[in-house]
């Protein structure tokens, strides 16, 4: 249901951004017809009051002098003559006055060679002619005239539109992003549901033989064969340590997986540091005989959280610690207040972690290459899992390297 609603969503998107785009180059193209025809009617009467002048104020043509030819092409009838000079002092002037402000060339028909006589080319950004030759067809029916075209009418026209064409260019780009975003947008989604359905196939699937191994192998431990035997006794509790491992890696996979899903349901309440923290230390010391752990917190510092899923990152930290200690680990966990919040911090001796990696390491799958992390077992979901359950409960996380070895991970919450 909810790909039918974000397909729905987007194809409405997709051809409200098109609509909108055509509509722009409907108007845009529009704007330029009328400019067009804005530019033609100031070039008639600017042309027309060309006539008037070089008539001396007596035009008795009864049909309009002015006629348009083609786009960029006019031809005027005077039916008298008249000299170049004055023609360009009034085409200059009529031009100006009516704000024609772009190039023009001009061209004289003489009776006696029967040919059109080259003006010249007239620039409005810069004083003087251009020399260029533009070609000007004879007239068959008139005697007394003269020629204008307009050589760079398009790019005058359109530069007197550049706002449309912006707002135009502006359309498509935000089109392209668009389509650009809900790719990608899609692509995400796919990628991140076949992650999810693998993580969930994969780990349902462990869950089943390693159950059946942990079944066999306590049952296998509990015979009288296995408890004469030491060497038999051994193997036996490594199976059966690992196999909790494995099940314990296992089971962090599928909450990561409920909670990219649709979250963790969390039942937070008051939890008194001191007591809990000194028995997950106690519990991790019996698993490490050389691990020194110190507790600076004051007996009646609490806070507000999910009792298991707190417990689960004191787990992951004392654990990340211990890991990635290459001598005996000793960490230091303690606490302060200020007027912001409470800070719990834990401090260890370990190898510590280069600056450009700290950024990365609560990411999924995140593991910093070191040959200690390649003797290492795990996933990189431990941090990534404790940044979840900290961002769930609005709390911030934060790791800085300390000024002699190992890091310190500081946790705050927010009174």
């Amino acid at each position: 249901m909810e790909i039918k609603k974000l397909n729905i969503i987007i194809t409405l998107g997709l051809i409200a951004i098109v609509g909108i785009l055509i509509a722009q180059l409907l108007w845009t193209r529009q704007a330029y017809n009328l400019e067009d025809q804005k530019f033609n009617q100031k070039v008639n009467i600017a042309l027309l009051e060309v006539v008037e002048k070089l008539s001396g104020g007596k035009n008795s043509l009864t049909e309009n002098p002015v006629e348009n030819i083609s786009n960029d092409y006019y031809v005027v009838n005077i039916n008298n003559e008249f000299h170049p000079t004055v023609l360009e002092h009034y085409l200059k002037t009529e031009f100006t006055r009516f704000q024609i402000n772009t190039d023009y060339v001009y061209a004289l028909y003489n009776c006696h060679s029967d040919k059109m006589i080259y003006g010249k080319y007239v620039q409005k950004d810069q004083k003087g002619t251009k020399d260029e030759v533009i070609k000007f067809p004879k007239h068959k029916n008139l005697v007394y005239y003269f020629s204008i075209r307009f050589p760079d009418k398009t790019t005058y026209l359109i530069s007197s539109l550049r706002f449309w064409y912006l707002l135009t260019f502006a359309l498509i780009i935000i089109l392209l992003v668009y389509v650009y975003s809900i790719y990608t947008i899609i692509q995400q989604k796919k990628f991140s549901e076949l992650q999810r359905d693998f993580i969930n196939n994969m780990t349902h699937e462990f869950k089943t033989p390693l159950s059946s191994i942990l079944l066999a192998s306590e049952s296998l431990n509990k015979q009288d064969l296995v408890k004469e035997n030491p060497k038999f006794q051994t193997y036996t509790s490594i199976i059966i340590n690992q196999s909790h491992k494995l099940n314990n890696h296992i089971e962090k996979i599928l909450n990561i997986a409920k909670n990219d899903a649709s979250g963790l349901l969390l039942k937070p309440q008051k939890i008194v540091l001191l007591p809990l923290i000194q028995e997950i230390a106690e519990s991790i010391k019996q698993k490490n005989e050389n691990l020194s752990i110190q507790i600076e917190i004051e007996n009646k510092t609490s806070i507000i959280a999910d009792e298991f899923h707190f417990t689960n990152i004191i787990y992951n930290i004392l654990d990340n610690s211990i890991k990635y200690c290459e001598i005996h680990p000793e960490i230091i966990i303690s606490s302060n207040k200020d007027s912001k919040g409470l800070y719990l911090r834990f401090k260890d001796n370990g190898m510590g972690i280069p600056a450009k990696n700290i950024p990365h390491i609560f990411d999924k799958f995140y593991r910093v290459s070191a040959n200690k992390s390649d003797e290492i077992n795990g996933f990189g979901l431990g941090l990534f899992y404790v940044k979840k359950i900290v961002q769930q409960h609005n709390w911030k996380i934060s790791v800085e390297n300390n000024s002699d070895k190992g890091i310190t991970i500081t946790l705050f919450f927010p009174f």
